[in-house]
C-alpha cells in the first residue's frame, strides 16, 4: 500500500477515514446550510432594500457582490473549522492582505465609498443634467469609482466620485421644469414698462419656452451705464437650457431694436477745462528759462 500518502498502512488509513469522516460530514453540511441561507435570503434582501427605495445599481451591488461574498467567506471559515483548520491564521492572513490593498490603493478606496454614498444618497440619476466641477453635462453612467457625463460639446468626461461628493452639485433636473434667466440692459433714458412689454410679447414665441409657469421680466439693478433687467422663462427640458438662453438674447436684442429701445454699452466722458493763460505764460516762462 505504497500509494497511501504519509505512508499508513491499511488498518492506520481505515482509523483515519473513520476518523475525519465526522468532520467532513460537518463541513459538508456546514457549506450546504450556506447555500440554503444564501438561496433563502437573498431574494428577501433584494425585497427590502427595493422597499427601502434603493437605486438598483446598489442593490445589484450589495446583493449579488457584497453578500454573496460575506456570506461565502463566512461559511468557507466555519466549514474549515470543521475539519480542524485553525481559521485564526486564516483570518490574519486576511487582514494583512485588507491592510495591504488599502495602502496601495487608497484613491480607489476613496473613490469606491464616495461611489456607495452616491448610490445611497442618490443625487441624480442617469439621464440628469448636473453640473458638478465646473462641468455641466448629462450623466451618462454611474459606477462605484466614477460619474461620467457627456457635455454639451459631445465630449465624454470621467469624473472620480470622490471629487463629485466633495464639490458643490447642480442638479438641473431635479424638479422637471428649468428656469432660464437673462440679463439685458436698456438706458436709463427709457421706460421698464415699456421694455417689459416689448419683450413679454415675444418670450412666449421662443422655441423651448413652456406657458406655464409664464415667462417674466423683471428691473434686476441700477448699473453704471444701464437699468438691467433679468429676462425668466422656463422649460420641460434640462437639455435645451443653453440653446434657449442662446434664442432669447437673440430675440430680446431683435425686439428692443425693432421698439427702438436703447441698449446701451459702457462709455466715458471726460470734461477738459479752459485752461487760464496765466498757466500757459508761466510755462512759456520755464521753457524760455531752460533754454538760456
Amino acid at each position: 500500500m505504497d500509494w497511501i500518502p504519509f505512508s499508513l498502512d491499511r488498518q492506520q488509513f481505515e482509523e483515519f477515514l473513520l476518523s475525519a469522516a465526522p468532520r467532513v460530514f460537518a463541513a459538508v453540511m456546514v457549506a450546504l446550510i450556506g447555500w440554503l441561507v444564501l438561496r433563502i435570503t437573498q431574494p428577501a434582501f433584494r425585497s427590502a432594500l427595493r422597499r427601502a427605495r434603493f437605486a438598483d445599481g446598489l442593490i445589484t451591488l450589495l446583493v449579488d457582490g457584497m453578500y454573496r461574498v460575506v456570506l461565502a467567506l463566512c461559511t468557507l471559515l466555519m466549514a474549515a473549522s470543521q475539519l480542524g483548520i485553525d481559521v485564526s491564521v486564516m483570518l490574519a492572513g486576511f487582514g494583512v492582505i485588507g491592510i495591504a490593498i488599502g495602502f496601495a490603493a487608497q484613491e480607489t478606496v476613496a473613490n469606491t465609498i464616495a461611489g456607495f454614498l452616491i448610490f445611497w444618497d442618490r443625487p441624480f440619476k442617469i439621464g440628469d443634467y448636473i453640473t458638478t466641477q465646473s462641468r455641466y453635462g448629462e450623466v451618462r453612467e454611474i459606477t462605484l469609482r466614477t460619474t461620467r457625463i457627456r457635455t454639451n460639446d459631445n465630449t465624454f468626461v470621467v469624473i472620480p466620485n470622490r471629487q463629485v461628493i466633495g464639490d458643490t452639485l447642480v442638479n438641473h433636473s431635479m424638479y422637471g421644469a428649468t428656469r432660464v434667466v437673462v440679463e439685458i440692459g436698456i438706458a436709463y433714458k427709457e421706460k421698464i414698462a415699456e421694455a417689459r412689454a416689448v419683450l413679454l410679447a415675444v418670450l412666449p414665441g421662443i422655441e423651448g419656452v413652456i406657458a406655464h409657469p409664464p415667462p417674466d421680466v423683471v428691473a434686476r439693478s441700477l448699473g453704471d451705464s444701464s437699468v438691467n433687467l433679468e429676462i425668466r422663462v422656463w422649460i420641460d427640458e434640462a437639455e435645451d437650457e443653453l440653446p434657449v438662453e442662446a434664442r432669447v438674447v437673440e430675440a430680446a436684442k431683435v425686439a428692443l431694436d425693432n421698439a427702438g429701445i436703447s441698449i446701451p454699452f459702457p462709455h466715458l466722458q471726460l470734461f477738459v477745462d479752459q485752461v487760464e493763460p496765466r498757466v500757459w505764460d508761466g510755462a512759456r516762462a520755464l521753457l524760455t528759462r531752460d533754454e538760456n
